[in-house]
């Protein structure tokens, strides 16, 4: 009998050689956390091609050994589902990749100095993106455009924060946009002016960002093709097999496209603008359409801003900026997202609303209500993402509704160090309220919301674990009494994940029948100090029973 043994040594030198034989495998000698209750733990796994054919002990797996069998010794290391996850923007990650990185930023002399170079290596290039973060600076003032002028005359700019929910653009951008004293606002927008000579100091908030974008020359098909392939190699480094994505239309053409040429080396569930639905109406598109590796048949909408931005839509004005409650989007207040929403949830295509603020969480929770009064019942799964600020009573709302709660735990170690002041200690008490989601009932899931946040699933399951704020000042964990388990964490990145994209049965675990999607880890986060989850590093990266990234 030809049995090849492998260690996790040998198989990092050798895997190469095995990349793409369909063959059957025998993954044995390890600790593997599979998210079935019935069978949490095992010590082996047989795969088939792309599918899971046995879960169980080493002893038994031997049964399975043939003269074809590669035999894969885990060296005792931990196996878990592949990681999903439920929110990115995973094109405007691979150009975040490519272009100009501001998040390390921290003090606006740096902000400055970083720009300043970039754009002596791309005169008269617009320069989009950033992710600059105010709150980690020095003096934690907006920037303005006075900052940019000096080396940027010819040079159009418009750096976002971290968050998407403002920016600043440099005069001559403001020029090509034609923004000044005398423009108003617009709807769910907000253009910040010199309160002296009411000039626009060049911020932007929500839906003013739109008076830029629209004359940023679009990129072209090749530029997205080549963003979404550098965030598909840093996605394998991360563990994660699946993704849930906010997707443009441009996007979804990237993505048919490395479809088509064999290099999608991850399962996308997209979700296109909720303005766009007729098109799947009118093509007899529903959820869940596509097949095991690119879905479509969700929807995405806006209904507040962020916190950071002071856009997120509260009952309460804020404590920092008494004189707003925050900026609920112009398609709430005119009322077309509830009556878009009505229609696409009639046709079968999923909901899901960004809602930050408490009253637009509560706002999203009527609209649902009324949805689930009117049409006719099916399994709708309601979702809404980011789910940061929900009463408690709107939790058990949550709960009634069977609304999944679309959750991304770094923002809360982030928040956590300058919230208080933006909204004050009371509302802070059901602030990412994720024990008592889980306690409650609530279908809770978790993801990143890159680039917001980093894409390492690993750093969302210490921030929900251990919610130590990233100033160090809450060792203990920011609202502890909110904290979940690392088991609860991890069904967040993975069977919770599957069930919120309707795909419980297909993957999201390790179980006979399902796609054999795994991730391995150089340490056991089950067994490890909490707060050391967030060193802990991908080993191995499998999709459809093929390893797709191996640590060098």
């Amino acid at each position: 009998m030809k049995t090849v043994y492998f260690s996790i040594a040998i198989l990092l030198i050798s895997v190469t050689n095995l990349i793409g034989q369909p063959m059957k495998k025998i993954y044995t000698n390890g600790k593997i956390y599979t998210v079935n209750a019935n069978q949490p733990i095992a010590e082996a796994v047989v795969t088939l091609d792309n599918k899971i054919i046995f879960v169980g002990s080493d002893s038994e797996a031997k049964k399975y050994v043939d003269d074809k069998t590669e035999i894969i010794d885990l060296k005792n290391k931990l196996m878990l589902p592949g990681f999903i996850d439920n929110h990115t923007h995973f094109l405007y990650g691979g150009f975040h990749l490519n272009g100009i990185d501001l998040r390390g930023a921290k003090s606006s002399k740096e902000f400055i100095e970083l720009l300043k170079n970039y754009v002596e290596k791309n005169k008269g290039k617009w320069i989009t993106g950033g992710g600059w973060d105010h709150e980690a600076w020095d003096v934690k003032d907006y920037p303005k455009k006075e900052w940019l002028d000096s080396f940027s005359e010819t040079t159009p700019i418009f750096v976002s924060r971290f968050d998407g929910h403002m920016g600043v653009a440099n005069s001559y951008a403001l020029k090509l946009a034609g923004i000044n004293k005398d423009t108003p606002d617009p709807d769910g927008g907000l253009i910040i002016r010199d309160p002296k000579t009411g000039e626009p100091t060049g911020m932007l908030k929500d839906n003013a960002m739109s008076l830029v974008f629209n004359v940023v020359p679009e990129a072209s098909d090749d530029e997205h093709y080549h963003a979404l392939l550098t965030a598909l190699e840093h996605a394998k480094e991360l563990g994660l097999t699946s993704i849930q994505d906010i997707t443009e239309v441009a996007h979804y053409r990237a993505f048919q496209r490395a479809r088509r040429e064999g290099k999608l080396d991850l399962r996308v569930y997209t979700r296109l603008p909720i303005y766009v639905y007729k098109n799947l109406v009118d093509a007899g598109i529903q959820y869940n359409f596509g097949d095991e590796r690119l879905k479509i048949g969700s929807l995405k909408a806006f209904a507040d801003g962020s916190l950071g931005s002071s856009t997120a839509w509260f009952f309460e004005k804020y404590d920092q900026d008494t004189n707003t409650f925050g900026l609920p989007m112009e398609i709430v207040t005119d009322g077309s997202l509830e009556k878009w929403a009505l229609d696409a949830d009639k046709n079968k295509l999923q909901i899901s609303i960004h809602a930050i603020g408490d009253r637009a969480n509560s706002a999203m929770l009527d609209m649902f209500e009324k949805i689930v009064k009117e049409n006719p019942k099916w399994d709708r799964r309601f979702r809404i993402e980011h789910s940061q600020h929900v009463r408690f009573a709107d939790v058990k709302r949550f709960r009634d509704l069977k609304v999944v709660a679309s959750a991304q735990p770094y923002h809360l170690i982030d928040d956590g160090v300058w919230a208080e002041k933006r909204i004050g200690k009371e509302r802070l008490a059901y602030t990412y309220p994720f024990r008592t989601m889980l306690d409650e009932g609530v279908l809770l899931c978790f993801g990143s919301d890159w680039t917001v946040a980093p894409l390492n699933p690993l750093l969302g399951i210490y921030a929900a674990v251990t919610r130590r704020t990233l100033d160090g000042k809450n060792p203990y964990g920011w609202i502890p009494e909110q904290k979940i388990t690392i088991e609860e964490a991890i069904k967040c990145y993975t069977i919770n994940n599957a069930y919120a994209s309707f795909e419980e049965d297909l993957k999201g675990s390790i179980e006979v029948g399902k796609l054999a999607d795994f991730v391995i880890l150089n340490e056991d986060i089950l067994t490890i100090a909490p707060e050391k989850i967030k060193d802990v590093e991908v080993l191995f990266t499998i999709l459809d029973g093929k390893i797709i990234y191996k640590k060098k």
